[in-house]
């Protein structure tokens, strides 16, 4: 995978007694050749200890996979540069001006492989630079929260699944809202190739306050619902259990909905009330946008998206939080808006929503091992206890202990709600007991 093809044997001029010394159409081939190999020879794999050996660095596993899908671009460049070696090795004997057509196609091949493969390393070498700076602290917290996630619902299903590898992976990109790219998926930025690990971009703000990383536990679930085969099949269940009660036109609003709505929705089990809330802060926009119902788009009209996971809260046992998120939502959306919504969706949403919820939450499904997802993971009423003390050492800067990582966005919430005077600390506590594990 890292092998470097051997240089091409020194090609002398007629006449001339070192390579350089007279240009010629035998010194030009020797060039590009010469060029091409040390085009490879620039893309070496990353070392294990190049991103530092501290808490914050990338894992082993991570790099690992990095390296080995540039290993897939140096080898495929190899390739090439081996069959330029023997296209100039030819000319050098006789310079055939039809050949060199074939020459200069490759050289344009390589050239353009080694710009993707240069982008590829970049890209990495980018995300993994950031565990380097004063970020670190802050994204290996997030990498444990994603990574807790996963363990709350592998640990969860009625039957042992093959452990998924690497964990998610987090980065901070502004400029945009927090983002994932799953595992599997083919990137631009990666020449089309396959993403190795979850990657969980956050906005430099989301992290400067932790009670609104609701964002990360809803984008690890998007990486949750492809890893456990269930991006496929959910909505095939919604629609069949739509059909016949629902307008097809809604059903089909519905169906679209299902990525954004699970990660919502499973979000609300891994981390209770705190998800609702944080959710508030980030739909809460002037009126005309969060009544902006798109007929393509994936996410729910943020209008909707309050009431759909209060409707979960309440199943769960948490009714009168789902209440007070409702009223304030009603209070600041009055339900009337819905009417702008288009009819057949307005009319049937309340019956929409309660499948919705039942479906993608309390119908055993054979991905979980026979299973509910509320039963494989579930924010309960005890936990709501433990958040509520782990807030209080927060705003202390006491050890949260064995408290699930997942679960300290919800303590962090907790304590600002009761000490917004002491945002500060309470930010800098929560990187604290995620920096410890």
């Amino acid at each position: 995978m890292n092998a470097i093809v051997a240089p091409m044997a020194r090609v002398a001029p007629t006449g001339a007694s070192a390579p350089g010394a007279v240009y010629s159409p035998a010194w030009f081939v020797h060039r590009q050749i010469a060029n091409a190999e040390r085009y490879l020879a620039g893309l070496a794999p990353f070392r294990e200890d190049e991103f530092g050996s501290s808490a914050h660095a990338p894992s082993p596993a991570h790099i690992r996979a990095a390296n080995r899908l540039a290993g897939e671009a140096r080898a495929r460049l190899a390739q090439d540069i081996g069959q330029m070696r023997k296209l100039g090795e030819a000319l050098a004997q006789r310079a055939d001006p039809g050949q060199f057509g074939a020459l200069l196609r490759l050289k344009d091949k390589i050239y353009a492989q080694t710009k993707e493969a240069e982008r590829l390393m970049a890209f990495y070498r980018g995300i993994f630079d950031q565990r380097h700076g004063r970020y670190g602290r802050f994204l290996q917290p997030l990498d444990r929260i994603g990574r807790d996630c996963y363990q709350a619902v592998w640990n969860g299903l009625g039957v042992a699944r093959s452990i998924p590898a690497p964990a998610p992976f987090a980065y901070i990109e502004d400029g945009s809202g927090p983002a994932t790219y799953r595992r599997g998926v083919r990137l631009t930025t990666l020449g089309k190739r396959p993403n190795p690990f979850p990657l969980i971009k956050v906005p430099q703000h989301r992290v400067q306050n932790p009670w609104t990383l609701g964002a990360v536990p809803h984008e690890v679930v998007h990486n949750l619902q492809n890893d456990l085969g269930m991006w496929e099949v959910l909505p095939k269940r919604i629609r069949a259990a739509m059909n016949g009660k629902i307008p097809d036109e809604a059903i089909d609003t519905w169906t679209r909905w299902h990525k954004e709505a699970y990660a919502d929705l499973a979000g609300c089990l891994l981390i209770g009330p705190a998800y609702v809330e944080s959710l508030i802060d980030v739909v809460a926009k002037q009126p005309r946008t969060t009544m902006r119902f798109n007929p393509d788009g994936v996410h729910p009209t943020p209008l909707v998206r309050v009431p759909i996971n209060c409707r979960l809260l309440r199943r769960i046992g948490f009714s009168r939080q789902a209440d007070r998120f409702e009223a304030t939502w009603n209070r600041i959306y009055p339900p009337a808006l819905r009417r702008s919504l288009p009819a057949p969706f307005a009319q049937s949403f309340d019956a929409a929503c309660d499948i919705l919820v039942q479906v993608s939450c309390f119908q055993p499904e054979t991905a979980y091992g026979g299973k509910a997802l509320a039963e494989v993971v579930r924010y309960s009423p005890k936990d709501a206890k433990l958040v509520h003390e782990a807030a209080q050492r927060l705003v202390k800067g006491e050890t949260t202990g064995v408290l699930p990582e997942r679960l300290l966005i919800s303590a962090a919430r907790a304590a600002f709600r009761a000490h917004r005077n002491k945002a500060a600390s309470i930010s800098r506590n929560f990187y604290l007991a995620l920096g410890r594990g």
